[in-house]
């Protein structure tokens, strides 16, 4: 059996487009904590290009915003002492494409937490390809209170 990434052990439901287990035709990221980072590993299909070869920029960020989301709520919910996860939403991000990403063969998303409160993080990640960083993104991840329309969706 292979190990369980941090979506399918907490939100086996979830139907995010970018991380969600639960949406067939999402991206369906998988991602785990090692240490002090979290990683995913992800293969790029066809209809994941801007063109020819080359990864769309809107991919790109969904990927670098859900595997950042998770880094934050994983963190939190160690920071916090909690069973589960709190359920985390993106308040802010910012994605900077440094060269094109290239679909022929897996990427790697690496992220950790910069900086921390009870009930948010800042996390700074980035899209490996063929060894080469290739975007890396900063956003602010906020964990929900009941009454927000994203609290208990996972």
């Amino acid at each position: 059996m292979t190990e369980q990434s941090l979506q399918e052990k907490y939100a086996p439901g979830n139907a995010c487009f970018g991380c969600g287990p639960a949406n067939e035709k999402g991206l369906r990221i998988r991602s785990f904590a090692r240490e002090t980072e979290v990683v995913c590993e992800w293969k790029p299909e066809a209809y994941h290009e801007s063109f020819p070869g080359m990864l769309s920029g809107g991919i790109i960020g969904t990927l670098l915003d859900c595997h950042s989301n998770w880094t934050a709520a994983w963190h939190l919910m160690q920071r916090n002492h909690l069973e589960h996860p709190p359920c985390t939403v993106t308040a802010d991000y910012a994605i900077k494409l440094l060269r094109p990403t290239l679909t022929d063969d897996k990427l790697t998303l690496v992220a950790r937490v910069v900086q921390s409160q009870d009930d948010r993080a800042i996390v700074e990640a980035e899209l490996i390809a063929k060894g080469k960083t290739c975007a890396t993104c900063r956003g602010t991840f906020v964990a929900v209170k009941p009454g927000h329309p994203a609290y208990h969706r996972w």
